[in-house]
């Protein structure tokens, strides 16, 4: 995987809280153009809550989501924290009234202002994101129709001007987050018992602003047959199928919107063995034959393995660990991630009875007292939450 792929998607600093439950803490990184980045972790970590809020199905709390350089999730919290804590130094100093009171209390109301202006900017990313994106879209048909509406023949302009309505229609409806599409884990629950495969799948070109019918059935079409399915499927009910097929359908559904990243949320965990490998074996394809980026989330580590590009494990809503998938297996560095590791069960009895269990307990695994832990790159593209000490002793083991 080159590093100077142009990078897709950027989290950063992501907090997703529900209340006082710290769902996701904190969380970081990228994914670059057609790569595929798996995300692990046991049941509870965050994994799907990152996956959710990148799609924005929730409103982050804190940090930002950049995709294709455009900021399309922001969050406030951060801002109106440090607020909150500037206001209280400036009430501090009016009260002990030190001789540098004036500059600091200059300073901290400079900081506010900046901050008050960041959340504006949050605000308006976070809420228009998709308009400005419909913006340039319909600039762009505009550029590319105008000439060819003024140099057409009186025979042309009635069929170009349709064209011209047409196209002006979808890119005025487009929007970014479309771009991005969500495979989700249970292929019953996410399918609508009450309509056909046709009409599940073409939802999103009918929302798209697209009405020509015999477009949209030949599109549904293509796409059935692309994931393995057949045309004669399309009249069908959801519960007519086996859980493998309507995870099929649920892949098509995405892929219909030509998505430039797919957000697999364990799409194997609720299927047979059997059916977990043709899965995959689509997804791979799928990947290869429309350029597809995808972030993989997944509780199978050896699956994970044969998939991504990088993986990154989370515990606890942090990133715990991100490194590239050969570089995780062949050296582990957080307790966790070596935990995760030795729960994976090989098809040999010989070895599963000799194979040790680490358990992670991070009470005893860390001391976090005299120094704060935070995610360091330990080896280029190798990082790892840990402090100080921590950060020493990793390198030592890596001989750095």
């Amino acid at each position: 995987m080159s590093n100077n792929r142009e990078t897709l998607l950027r989290v950063e600093n992501l907090c997703q809280y529900f209340g006082p439950t710290k769902a996701v803490d904190n969380v970081s990184f990228d994914i670059k153009k057609g790569e595929v980045f798996g995300l692990v972790g046991e049941s509870g970590c965050g994994k799907t809550t990152t996956g959710r809020s990148i799609i924005k199905i929730y409103d982050i709390t804190s940090g930002s989501i950049y995709f294709k350089g455009q900021r399309i999730c922001a969050g406030t919290l951060a801002y109106k924290q440090e607020i909150s804590g500037l206001r209280k130094t400036i009430s501090q100093l009016k009260k002990t009234k030190p001789v540098d009171m004036d500059e600091r209390i200059a300073a901290c109301t400079a900081r506010i202002a900046e901050l008050q202006e960041e959340i504006k900017k949050a605000d308006f990313d976070h809420r228009h994101s998709d308009r400005e994106y419909a913006k340039e879209l319909m600039a762009q048909v505009k550029a590319e129709y105008e000439p060819k509406l003024a140099a057409a023949s009186a025979e042309e302009l009635p069929a170009l001007k349709k064209q011209y309505k047409d196209a002006l229609r979808v890119a005025k409806k487009t929007k970014l987050i479309t771009q991005i599409q969500m495979i989700f884990q249970d292929p019953i629950a996410s399918l609508n018992p009450r309509m056909t495969v046709k009409e599940i799948i073409a939802e999103g070109l009918v929302i798209n602003g697209i009405k020509d019918k015999a477009y949209i059935e030949e599109k549904v079409f293509e796409i059935l047959e692309l994931v393995g399915l057949v045309r004669e499927h399309a009249g069908r009910y959801p519960h007519e199928f086996s859980g493998g097929q309507r995870q099929r359908i649920g892949i098509a559904r995405s892929v219909i919107m030509q998505p430039e990243l797919l957000i697999a949320d364990e799409p194997i965990s609720a299927l047979d063995v059997s059916i977990q490998a043709q899965v995959i074996n689509l997804l791979n394809e799928l990947r290869a034959k429309l350029d597809l980026t995808i972030l993989f989330i997944a509780h199978d580590l050896s699956v994970v393995k044969y998939f991504s590009d990088r993986i990154g494990v989370m515990y606890f809503g942090k990133m715990v660990e991100l490194a590239p998938s050969d570089e995780l297996f062949a050296h582990p560095l957080h307790p966790y991630t070596r935990s995760l590791l030795s729960a994976i069960p090989l098809p040999d009895p010989n070895t599963e009875k000799t194979r040790q269990r680490i358990t992670y307990n991070p009470l005893a695994e860390h001391d976090y007292s005299v120094s704060q832990p935070s995610l360091r790159e330990l080896t280029p593209g190798h990082f790892v939450y840990c402090n100080d000490e921590e950060e020493l002793r990793y390198k030592k083991e890596l001989g750095l």
